[in-house]
């Protein structure tokens, strides 16, 4: 079906519809965000003289709406640019332009009678075969198309956006009995490719999919504090990253989205669902049902599970609340020998064989809570969803857990897990039972690289649908795996690409890492196409191993410590001068070295998500992998006359001086880490690698040619470091640096500006990198490095400001 969206209307402001609004702007929709007219008049309207009909205040609550989200942190746009994409107005006003919008989103308050009521206007007015939706979370779709049109019905179906919506990455679509399944798939498309959703196809039961499981397994939790002598802290530490779940765990989630929330999905569950087997469990415990009459529903009333306040000595402290006698007291260290026991396992599926043995508080709550969850979603097929996988999709991509239930069931065991959950009272649907019976032992397998899933109707492995345009590094490795080390695997992707995967901690830039880079691109230069660095890790890369420099430093071993940053400058500038094109493609923390490999390669194909930057700053050196010495060419490139020479001088300077990182990709290229027509950016992060696969191909298809290192990058000399020194001296002299920061910004100045060069010179980008490295060395062994240095590697902690 030919459709294409350009512009969508928002009708509702709040919350949710701000944002959503917000992130259709991100990917560069025009946006139309309407809201109702206020009813009165505030005290400085009426001191202005204002009336009711006055523009500014019929459109005061959408736009103070606007402007509260857009001050938000983490903020819902990539840049303020942005916002010139959303218009304002008001339904009295202005409903009649959704006329001229491909897709109307109603998301106003959860009431049936008003939705009904802003769909009766809505028809008055859309075009026929726009695409009409809701954002509900939980009333039934079906209930709110009543008495439209037949147009209506068959463009109308459920998009349930998860909060935040630029940062959750589930997008539910819930079609109703006259959806036309064109439409369904339309949007199925639309939501991955271009919003960046997991998008999972719901039936249109109480909750949909992941808030009737997430909830359920809130709840359950909630009860099993109770049951099993649990405090708030405990609950935290034990449900939050060593278990793959979001730091925030249980109950700091629980505060952030407001208790009030889940409290009322909970009584909703309760009303609408009374033959569910977990039905009991909807029901709130007495302490929450007291939290919900004091009002102590989290962070927008100042107190929930956790309360922040001062000491006496007036430092900030985080109290947490005894659920026996409801006070808050200091919070209390968490001691766990099943936790101590993770620590040192990377692998998340081992991990959860560890907890599943455990013997302390931490074994017995993941038992109990996971052989209820098990038993719970396998009753929940065929009600909620035909197929497994979609409730794994959904609460990876709502709730943020990495394992969603049935592969963290795999990962346990199927067969052990249901052996333990009738020892704790649970059971698993009988298709369970007739999967193992039939010689079937996991949900999930992988065939040929391929992940397959169990289809229950059919009793067969099937490939999951649309993963045939991604690709999954861990479908891959096994067979593919081309060269490895401790540090690296080289993998082939196909059609003469080999992929670069790093694998260390954060993924980090060492020796081995270092190796690896240098590996796949003799190989690639000898027997492939191109080549692509990227990874399926939480992060690109954090930077470079700090702790191999600190080591390097404290023993004074400089001509090793030389060698290495030698190696990374030169592996930087292979990067860049290989003969083969090589795209790097960087997601979440991609800072210091990481920002380094980005800054040398042929394109960066890079997420939307990419928090990108030379953070060097923060543990008192400068970029030493050829960062310093690349804005000083790129300030080089912006040369036109001598006004402009310093500003772009000065700017690329502050941009390592402040080690700035970007909040967003869109926002990395206006901090200059990006070149104009050298990077793309995917929204849904899944198709990251295939993208940076086929930039790769598009390149070497292209006629790919080596490029000539550059020898005509202008600096200023003594120009610019008289620029640089009186700026340096003049923080310092306002108390706005210290002595350390002030040396590190003159050695960063000196390499910016090619050295005390008597006059304006060209020179070539060896010369800027002996002089980057030399300088980097000088600042290695300054104690005052060596502390920050130390510092960062005892808080366990990314390089950055």
């Amino acid at each position: 079906m030919k459709r294409s969206i350009n512009k969508v209307s928002v009708l509702g402001s709040g919350i949710m519809g701000s944002r959503i609004a917000c992130h259709f702007a991100n990917i560069g929709i025009e946006v139309l965000l309407l809201d109702i007219a206020p009813k009165e008049l505030l005290p400085e309207e009426q001191a202005k003289g204002l009336a009711l009909d006055n523009p500014t205040v019929k459109n005061r609550i959408v736009n103070t709406a606007l402007q509260t989200a857009v001050k938000t942190n983490p903020s819902p746009v990539y840049t303020k640019k942005v916002l010139n994409k959303i218009k304002t107005g008001n339904f009295d006003d202005d409903m009649s332009k959704i006329a001229g919008y491909d897709w109307v989103i109603e998301v106003v308050v959860e009431n049936l009678d008003i939705k009904k009521k802003v769909f009766e206007q809505v028809e008055q007015f859309r075009k026929p075969g726009t695409l009409i939706t809701s954002n509900t979370s939980g009333i039934p779709i079906h209930l709110m198309a009543e008495g439209r049109s037949d147009d209506f019905k068959a463009h109308f179906c459920g998009t349930h956006f998860f909060n935040p919506p630029r940062y959750l990455k589930l997008l539910e679509i819930i079609p109703t009995p006259h959806t036309e399944p064109e439409i369904v798939d339309f949007l199925m498309h639309y939501g991955d490719k271009f919003l960046g959703k997991t998008t999972v196809l719901c039936k249109d039961t109480p909750a949909f999919i992941a808030n009737r499981v997430g909830v359920y397994s809130i709840m359950a939790l909630l009860h099993l504090v109770e049951k099993l002598d649990l405090t708030v802290e405990e609950v935290d530490k034990f449900t939050g990253p060593a278990l793959g779940r979001p730091k925030s765990a249980t109950f700091r989630t629980s505060d952030v989205v407001g208790l009030d929330t889940m409290i009322k999905v909970a009584k909703g569950l309760y009303d609408n669902c009374p033959d569910d087997k977990a039905h009991e469990l909807f029901k709130l415990p007495a302490y929450v049902q007291k939290m919900e009459e004091n009002k102590w529903l989290g962070d927008k009333t100042k107190q929930g599970f956790y309360k922040k306040t001062k000491t006496a000595e007036g430092k900030t402290e985080i109290l947490a609340l005894d659920l026996k006698t409801l006070e808050y007291k200091p919070q209390q260290k968490v001691k766990s020998a099943t936790l101590e026991m993770t620590k040192p396992v990377e692998n998340l599926r081992e991990r959860m064989k560890i907890f599943a043995k455990g013997k302390d508080k931490a074994g017995e709550l993941f038992r109990h809570s996971s052989f209820g969850l098990f038993e719970y979603v396998s009753d929940r097929i065929p009600e909620i969803s035909d197929e497994l996988y979609r409730i794994d999709d959904a609460m990876r991509a709502g709730f943020g857990w990495e394992l969603g239930p049935f592969e963290l069931w795999d990962a346990v065991g199927v067969k052990e897990a249901i052996e333990g959950m009738e020892q704790y009272g649970n059971k698993a649907a009988a298709w369970v039972h007739e999967m193992l019976d039939a010689g079937n032992t996991s949900f999930y397998k992988v065939a040929n690289g391929v992940k397959k899933y169990y289809d229950i109707p059919s009793k067969t492995y099937k490939a999951l649908p649309g993963t045939d345009e991604f690709i999954i590094l861990d479908n891959l490795r096994e067979n593919k795996t081309v060269w490895k080390n401790s540090g690296v695997s080289i993998i082939d992707l196909g059609d003469g690409i080999l992929n670069v995967e790093f694998h260390t901690k954060m993924n980090t830039i060492g020796g081995d890492v270092i190796s690896g880079i240098n590996k796949a691109i003799d190989m690639a230069e000898k027997d492939y196409r191109g080549l692509v660095i990227g990874n399926d890790g939480a992060n690109f890369s954090a930077g470079a191993n700090v702790g191999m420099i600190f080591m390097m430093a404290v023993e004074q071993e400089w001509d090793e410590l030389n060698m290495a940053i030698r190696m990374f400058q030169n592996t930087s500038m292979r990067i860049r001068y290989s003969s083969i094109p090589v795209v790097v493609a960087p997601h979440n923390l991609t800072l210091g070295g990481g920002c380094e490999f980005s800054l040398h390669a042929d394109h960066v194909q890079l997420s939307a998500e990419t928090y990108m930057g030379l953070v060097e700053f923060g543990v008192g050196v400068i970029p030493g992998g050829g960062g310093t010495k690349e804005f000083a060419l790129r300030a080089s490139d912006e040369y036109k006359d001598d006004q402009i020479v310093q500003n772009a001088l000065k700017d690329r300077f502050l941009t390592i001086g402040m080690a700035k990182v970007s909040t967003s990709g869109y926002e990395a290229y206006e901090l200059g880490y990006l070149q104009k027509d050298k990077f793309s950016i995917s929204m849904n992060r899944n198709r990251l690698l295939a993208d940076a696969k086929a930039k790769a191909i598009e390149l070497a298809d292209a006629g790919y040619t080596k490029p000539v290192q550059r020898n005509d990058i202008k600096v200023l000399g003594k120009q610019g470091l008289g620029i640089v020194y009186a700026g340096a001296n003049s923080m310092y002299a306002g108390h706005f640096i210290s002595e350390h920061d002030k040396k590190i910004s003159e050695k960063l100045g000196y390499v910016m500006c090619g050295g005390d060069l008597s006059a304006p010179t060209e020179v070539t980008e060896q010369y800027l990198l002996d002089l980057e490295r030399e300088a980097f060395l000088s600042l290695a062994g300054e104690r005052k490095s060596l502390e920050r240095i130390q510092s960062i590697i005892t808080k366990g902690k990314p390089l950055r400001n």
